[in-house]
This record gives structure tokens, sequence and C-alpha cells, in this order.
């Protein structure tokens, strides 16, 4: 083993050692000489060259201006303009280029640096490329545009359906005809929470199916079918037909008599895209004319046949109502709510 102590290589220069320490850093940084004219680069360490595709004869003697291009906004230059102007420390994001063109987003650390007597000798400028958070933020504004954008379009949608509610509804007196809106405003409102409560997701057949058929009333519902989606866009309209169909059944059809029964039936159509729903009333009063009549069976028909693009087939027997509501297409949107019909 060798003891001997190695010779005195006398003082090392501390602003040596500075230098060394820059150029060796994993941090892209520069050292900039403000007492030359126009500020120039005198050091750019490895990691400053590899995010900016410069070479070393690219950028010495040069003003770190030649990052910004066309896109580079005019405020952060100023900015930090000021800062070197006044001698002091600043931290700014700005969109820089590379050599080949392309862009990227630099949080630049301006640093000065001060003799003992207060006299400026150097900028330290440390670069971070922070594109991908830019690139997040983006997406995140991105995404919340969509989401407002799809706020307004269920409000619009709504305030749609409700002026056809008003517009269709029709009774013999004033109290009638504002209990016949307040239901199916509701109807359109219970709807909305279910979307609500499932995430705006597409909802399962049965499961609308037992929104609107009171819970003292469904042990006498038979509900058969598959496991069928429909868009949450459709929700709101399907919810109006529901509605109706179980509002005359509680008043007039087979839900208003202890004996009546109700069978749904529903199934794949149009190769799967949409389906059809098939409705069969048993057990209660003969219909009558004048029930008929009143019925809003002009809504339902405007529903499915002009907004939803499907059929709609309601049939009055002795034995009770029978209807088939048939859906091509249970994942797109329907068409604006427009109605003009009498109900």
């Amino acid at each position: 083993m060798n003891d001997a102590t190695p010779p005195d290589q006398g003082p090392v220069d501390r602003r040596d050692l500075v230098f060394i320490a820059v150029d060796r850093t994993r941090t892209p940084m520069v050292i900039c000489d403000p007492r030359q004219a126009d500020n120039p680069i005198i050091l750019a360490n490895p990691a400053f060259l590899d995010l900016t595709g410069y070479s070393e004869t690219d950028v010495i003697g040069r003003n770190c201006r030649f990052l910004q291009g066309p896109d580079t906004d005019r405020a952060a230059i100023q900015a930090l303009g000021e800062a070197v102007r006044e001698g002091r420390e600043t931290e700014i994001e700005i969109l820089n280029y590379r050599k080949d063109g392309s862009t990227f987003w630099n949080r630049i650390n301006l640093s000065p640096v001060q003799d003992d007597t207060g006299a400026l000798l150097y900028y330290f400028g440390s670069q971070v490329d922070v594109t991908q958070h830019h690139l997040s933020r983006a997406s995140q504004a991105e995404d919340v545009r969509i989401l407002l954008r799809e706020i307004d379009h269920r409000a619009m949608n709504a305030l749609a359906v409700v002026e056809g509610i008003v517009r269709l509804s029709r009774a013999q007196d004033i109290k009638q005809y504002a209990a016949a809106i307040q239901q199916r405003v509701q109807a359109l409102a219970r709807a909305h929470a279910f979307l609500a409560e499932g995430r705006w997701q597409a909802a399962r057949v049965d499961d609308l199916l037992r929104l609107h058929i009171a819970p003292q009333d469904l042990h006498r519902a038979t509900l058969d079918g598959p496991d069928l989606r429909v868009g949450a866009t459709l929700v709101q309209p399907l919810a109006l037909v529901l509605h109706e169909m179980v509002a005359n059944a509680r008043t007039h059809g087979c839900l208003s008599a202890s004996t009546g029964g109700l069978a749904l039936r529903w199934s794949p159509y149009n190769g799967g895209l949409g389906f059809q729903l098939a409705w069969e009333e048993t057990g209660g009063p003969p219909p009558r004319p004048r029930r008929i009549q009143g019925f809003g069976s002009a809504m339902i028909t405007a529903i499915i046949e002009r907004q939803l693009r499907g059929q709609a087939r309601l049939d009055w027997s002795q034995a009770g109502l029978c209807a088939e509501f048939t859906v091509p297409d249970m994942t797109g949107d329907p068409k604006p709510f427009q109605l003009t019909a009498g109900a």
C-alpha cells in the first residue's frame, strides 16, 4: 500500500469547479456573459445540446433568443428580457424551437451571478423540458371543453323535450293540463337522475322499464328479454314513451284492475343495432273510444317514429292494449325533439 500523500497542486479556482459542474450536470444549462455585447452564451453543456439539437459551435457566442420562433409568446419573451435587464432571478415557461424546427415547452430558471462587490458576472440558465406537462394540461382543458359542450347539449335537449311536452299536452281544463305537464316533466327528471347516477352511460332496457313501473305494480309485470343497453341520449325520449304507457295502464288499462297483468318482451333488432319492445296488457277493463282519444298516442308515435326513426304500433282489443315499438339504432343520437302533433 502506498501511503504517500499526493503533491500539493495549489488552490483550486472555484470558478473552474462551477464551470466543470455545469458542463457535467444532466440538467440542460448555459452560462451567458452580460459583460459582452448581446449577452452571449459562453458555455452550453451536453445536456443542453441534446435538448435543442444544436452543436456547440452553433450556440457559443450567440444570444439565447435563437431558441424562439413564430409561436413563442411575446409576453414571455418580454418578461424574460426584463429580468435580464434588471439583473434579477426569474423562472418562466416558454415555447422554444429545436434546430430541426420541432417545438418544446421550456421551463427556464435564470440566475444572475455577482462578484463580492455586487457586479454582475454571469447568467446561469437551466432548462427543463415540460412539454408533456403542457400536453397533459391541454388535454385536461380539452376534456373540460368537451364536457361543457356535452352539458350544454344535454341541457338544450332537455329544454327541447320540455317544450315538446308543453306543446303536445292537451286537457279539458287548466288543472288537468298542469297535472299532465307536471307528470311528464317528472318522468323526464327521473330519467335524468337515473342517467346521472349511471354517469351518463348506456342503460339496461330492464332497468329503464323498472324505473317507470311503480314498485307495487312490478309483481303484476312480466319482464323478459336479453341484456340489451340503450345509449344515454335515448333514455329520456324512451322515458316519456314508457311514462305515457304506464300512466295509461294505471288509469285506464291493466294496472287499474286488480286482475290485470302486463307482459313486456324485448329483443335485438336490425342486426343487434336496435331493439323491439312488445307491450301486452291483459285483465283490464275494455278500452273506451273516449279514453283512446285522450291517450297520449300522438306523443308516443311522434317520439318513436320521428325522433328515434323507428316504428310504433298500438292495437286496442277487448283483451287489452297491445303495442310494439321498434327502435333501429339504440346507440346513436336521436333527432332533435321537434313535435307538433297533439296528444
